[in-house]
């Protein structure tokens, strides 16, 4: 075993038994490089990354490799989920380097940490015009030993490159305008036939797709929801779904949603989980709705942990084979069903005697709605009871603070929407335990493994994505606590994370982090929310649900940031969804309802019709009036002694009403 045998990271863990003399990130692994005079190699990658395994299996498990490594390098390896502030560092001068990314990222860098050669994946033997990965090893050596200056001053420039592309954006105003061309430039970019963007690999556009349905909902605009169900539509009936358990892959590697990239990560699932339960509200979507309630049981049931967090993802790789769990074959089925039902869960589910993946097998679609819904029910289910009995993929079970927080609101928010309370408690237990264990004398840190906390300290986006789940669950439940926590995060991230200089802007770690070769800051949306969308967004919730000093602060402080994220919002809407919701949730006013009553049954049906017809990024919030710490009911009287609804926009209120009919005619 190396030094990664003590590691928290299930992905640290699974390179514990390499011949590589791994250490793991920071001040001694540096400390001797410097000692020996050699370069650092550093590896960065994820547990459910199929090419990391694939790499760590032709080279890193490769004792001839190892020595080469061991003797010319201190070798490095980070987990990107655990440290995403170093792995941003990095991935921004991959980039630079090679025009492209992704993981795994194999970066050479000086003993100070400065990269002077990135690139991702290296092969064995030369391939494609890739060298192997031995010969790079030997050309960097030699280089380090006959031309370390070059290498100096390449790594000097590049450093000055990752601090002029991370530069704070110049402010741009955000206003009706740039909101209605983002969704022209979205439509236009959007497939017309199977949904989504672009063509392959295509991604599941979750962040897009919620500002789409905040804009009709304020807008009325059909094209907005258009793309949403064509999107939504194709996504849940393609492989990119998982027709027997419910939840999402990571990508679709072509762009008609048929074959996934098999990994399930908890950030994905969440935002649309989110996305769909927004849709089956707006809607009724019978198709948002069934997936809805099946991601969120997926949830539940596959990435819930033992203390009640979530855990990050599920491996693409099945005993080392990508997909094997989940693909089937014409005759798989007839085994476990028959012949009959056989050759009809084939017809169903498109499996096919050519295969739409690998070796034969298929991936598992639903192209329309079975004409006999209890046969289908029946099939899936024997076909999920077979499933069970094949290997399973591996779940990296690492609690991530800003995943859960995405995880936390999902849940709760669909909770609320489509009247699951145990979604809600689900929520609440996972909040709970983030808080007791994530949170420490020195701040918020970023995962924990087993209920242990890590060491990694928490970066914005942990702050941000958590207080907005607080936020939700001070709606959902009506208690204070949670109001309280979320503003304490709130204004720890404001007081952090600023950027000095430039009002509005953050960086990705706090001012008392580990100092790297630059501090990161990217405001754009990706796979999950910036930071600074994130934190834009909790900070609009908040100033909707807080006292008015609170509510004047936290807006501005959310307009500020909207407006240096201008002109990201302008330029390149696909990876500005989440701050366009925020845009959105600022031109509906936001929205807020309180709804009084004396006791939970009599505010019932008023709550779950706000709960229901509310807008996106709306605010919901139920109890008594006067409720001791929830400034949202203050000054909130029952009307002739009967439950009443107040709906503001904008912090304008309407006269307060008492039937569920007024109030879905006043929202």
């Amino acid at each position: 075993m190396n030094r990664l045998a003590s590691a928290t990271s299930p992905y640290l863990l699974q390179h514990a038994d390499n011949p590589v003399d791994w250490w793991q990130w920071g001040p001694d692994a540096l400390a001797e490089a410097r000692r020996r005079d050699v370069p650092i190699l550093l590896s960065i990658g994820y547990a459910a990354c199929h090419w990391c395994h694939v790499m760590a299996h032709e080279s890193f498990e490769d004792a001839d490799v190892a020595r080469v490594m061991n003797e010319h390098f201190v070798n490095i390896k980070v987990d990107r989920e655990e440290r995403p502030d170093i792995d941003a560092v990095y991935m921004t001068a991959t980039q630079a380097m090679t025009g492209q990314g992704g993981w795994p990222m194999t970066c050479f860098l000086t003993p100070d940490g400065k990269p002077f050669h990135c690139g991702t994946y290296y092969p064995p033997a030369p391939r494609h015009g890739m060298p192997s990965f031995r010969q790079l090893l030997g050309a960097v050596t030699e280089a380090w030993i006959d031309r370390r200056h070059e290498l100096d001053e390449s790594a000097g420039r590049i450093a000055d490159h990752i601090a002029q592309q991370t530069r704070p954006l110049s402010v741009h105003d955000v206003d009706a305008d740039t909101v209605a061309k983002a969704v022209s430039t979205l439509r236009t970019q959007t497939d017309p036939q199977h949904g989504g963007f672009g063509g392959a690999p295509k991604f599941p556009p979750s962040m897009v797709l919620e500002f789409l349905l905040r804009h009709h909902e304020r807008t009325g605009a059909p094209e907005a929801l258009s793309v949403v169900e064509l999107t939504a539509d194709g996504m849940a009936r393609g492989g990119l779904y998982d027709q027997l358990a419910g939840g999402f892959s990571r990508y679709s590697v072509d762009g008609e949603w048929v074959v996934p990239h098999f990994e399930k990560m908890l950030y994905d699932n969440a935002l649309l989980l989110r996305a769909y339960a927004h849709l089956a509200r707006r809607t009724g979507s019978a198709l948002a709705h069934r997936i809805t309630g099946e991601t969120a049981e997926f949830l539940l049931r596959d990435l819930r942990t033992a203390q009640g967090g979530f855990a990050a993802s599920l491996d693409a790789d099945t005993d080392g084979v990508e997909g094997l769990t989940y693909v089937w074959t014409p005759e798989q089925l007839v085994a476990v069903l028959g012949t009959e039902d056989g050759a009809w869960a084939a017809r169903t589910f498109g499996v096919t005697e050519e295969g739409t993946f690998e070796r034969g097998a298929s991936t598992l679609r639903l192209p329309e709605d079975p004409d006999d819904p209890a046969r289908w029910m029946r099939v899936s289910a024997a076909l999920l009871a077979a499933r069970g009995d094949r290997p399973q993929p591996p779940r990296d079970d690492k609690v991530i603070a800003a995943w859960n927080g995405l995880a936390v609101t999902a849940l709760a928010e669909a909770g609320m929407a489509l009247h699951r309370p145990d979604w809600v408690e689900a929520a609440v237990a996972a909040a709970a335990f983030v808080l007791d264990v994530h949170r420490t004398e020195d701040g918020l840190r970023r995962s924990s493994r087993d209920g242990t906390v890590g060491d990694a300290a928490g970066v914005l986006e942990d702050y941000a994505c958590l207080a907005d789940g607080l936020l939700t669950l001070h709606q959902a439940t009506g208690e204070s606590v949670w109001l309280v926590e979320a503003t304490t995060l709130l204004d720890s991230a404001l007081r952090r994370f600023a950027v000095s200089d430039a009002p509005g802007a953050f960086h990705d770690t706090a001012s008392d982090a580990e100092a790297l070769v630059h501090r990161p800051s990217d405001p754009t949306d990706n796979a999950s929310p910036s930071g600074a969308s994130a934190l834009a967004s909790a900070l609009l919730t908040a100033s909707a649900l807080v006292g008015p000093e609170d509510a004047a602060r936290y807006r501005a402080a959310c307009e500020q940031a909207l407006g240096r994220a201008g002109a990201l919002v302008a330029q390149a809407p696909r990876f500005a969804g989440h701050w366009l919701s925020v845009a959105e949730a600022l031109l509906s006013g936001p929205v807020q309802v309180a709804v009084v009553g004396p006791d939970a049954q009599a505010r019932s049906e008023l709550l779950a019709t706000a709960a229901t017809a509310v807008h996106g990024g709306g605010v919901v919030l139920g109890g008594p009036p006067e409720a001791d710490g929830v400034p949202l009911l203050a000054d909130r009287p029952l009307v002739d002694g009967a439950p009443a609804a107040y709906v503001c926009r904008g912090y304008v209120c309407d006269r307060p009403v008492t039937t569920p009919e007024a109030l879905t005619r006043s929202l």
